[in-house]
C-alpha cells in the first residue's frame, strides 16, 4: 500500500496560486517584492482568509484594553510582515545579506561564541516574531553549524519548495517527529546548534502561561537541553522601522531547573519582546486553546 498523501484538489490549486505569486515577485528587486508580498498578504488575502478577524480575537482576549485604532493597525500589520517574512525566505542570498548586515546584539553573545569554539550543544529557541529565520540566516553565516527543527505542512505541494527555499538559507533541517529524530540527536552531541519555534499550541503540552493566559506548550527544547547538556538560548530577529532589516538579538542561556521552568522562562522572553513590538509577532495562530483558570 502507498504512502504517498491522495492528491488533494484545494491544496493543490492553492499552490498554485502561490508558487504563480512567488514567482512573479521574484522578477522584481528585493527592495519592491518585499513590501509588495507584505501589501498583498495584508490587504487581500488577509481579509478573505480571516486573518485580521483571527488577530482582533487573539489581542481583545490577551490585551482588553488596546484601543481600537491601535487594534486595526495590529491587524494590518501582521498580515504585513507575514508577508515580507514568505518571500524573504524566498529569496536566498539577498535576504542572508540583510541578515547579517548588523552584528550579534544582545547579553548572550559571549556564551554562544564561547559554545561554538568549546563545540557545546546549544539549542536557539526563538517564536513566530519578526522573520524567525533571519536569525538562522545570520549565524549559518558567521559559520555556526546551525541546524532547525520543523514542522512540514499539511499542504504537502507547498511543503515540497517551502523545505527547499528554507535549505537554501542553510543546513541542516530535521522535520518533527520519529522521521527526525536520530539525525537531530547526532548533531547536538557533534556540538551543533539546534533552531526550534517553541510559541505554538501544542495539543500535549503543558498548560503554561502566555500573556498570563493559560497555553499549552512543548517542553521538548527545556528537555533536549537538559537531556544533552545544552544551553538553552533565546534569539530573535525584531524587524527594523525600514521594514528590510534586523536586528539579531541573542540572549542569556535560561538557567538550569526543571523543564517547566525553562520553558517559562522562554514564554516570559518572548513575551516581554512582543510587548515592544506587537506588530512583529504571528496573532494569525490559535495560540490559546485553554479556558481560563478560575
Amino acid at each position: 500500500m502507498s504512502d504517498t498523501p491522495p492528491f488533494a484538489l484545494r491544496h493543490w490549486l492553492q499552490d498554485r496560486l502561490l508558487r504563480g505569486m512567488i514567482w512573479l515577485l521574484l522578477r522584481l528587486p528585493y527592495r519592491w517584492r518585499v513590501p509588495l508580498c507584505g501589501w498583498v498578504l495584508s490587504r487581500v488575502i488577509a481579509p478573505v482568509a480571516g486573518y485580521r478577524r483571527r488577530v482582533k480575537q487573539n489581542l481583545r482576549l490577551v490585551l482588553p484594553d488596546l484601543p481600537p485604532d491601535e487594534v486595526d493597525r495590529i491587524a494590518r500589520a501582521v498580515p504585513d510582515n507575514v508577508g515580507r517574512t514568505v518571500i524573504e525566505i524566498y529569496s536566498g542570498p539577498e535576504f542572508i545579506a540583510r541578515a547579517v548586515a548588523q552584528p550579534l546584539t544582545g547579553g548572550g553573545v559571549a556564551a554562544l561564541e564561547e559554545a561554538h569554539r568549546t563545540k557545546r550543544p546549544v539549542i536557539l529557541v526563538t517564536g513566530h516574531f519578526g522573520n524567525y529565520d533571519a536569525s538562522r540566516a545570520a549565524l549559518i553565516a558567521r559559520g555556526y553549524r546551525v541546524g532547525a527543527l520543523y514542522m512540514p505542512m499539511a499542504n504537502r505541494y507547498f511543503n515540497a519548495h517551502y523545505v527547499k527555499a528554507i535549505s537554501g538559507i542553510g543546513k541542516p533541517l530535521f522535520p518533527r517527529g520519529r522521521a527526525g529524530l536520530a539525525d537531530m540527536v547526532r548533531h547536538l552531541r557533534s556540538g551543533g546548534m539546534l533552531g526550534m519555534l517553541v510559541d505554538q499550541h501544542m495539543g500535549h503540552g503543558e498548560e503554561l502561561t502566555f500573556f498570563d493566559r493559560p497555553a499549552l506548550t512543548a517542553l521538548s527544547a527545556a528537555e533536549l537541553a537538559l537531556k544533552y547538556k545544552a544551553l538553552l538560548v533565546p534569539t530573535y530577529a525584531v524587524r527594523r522601522t525600514d521594514g528590510l532589516s534586523f536586528d539579531i538579538i541573542v540572549e542569556p542561556p535560561i538557567p538550569i531547573g526543571t523543564p517547566e521552568e525553562m520553558t517559562q522562562a522562554l514564554n516570559d522572553s518572548l513575551e516581554a519582546l512582543v510587548r515592544q513590538h506587537l506588530d512583529q509577532w504571528f496573532w494569525i495562530h490559535r495560540r490559546w486553546k485553554v479556558p481560563p483558570r478560575p
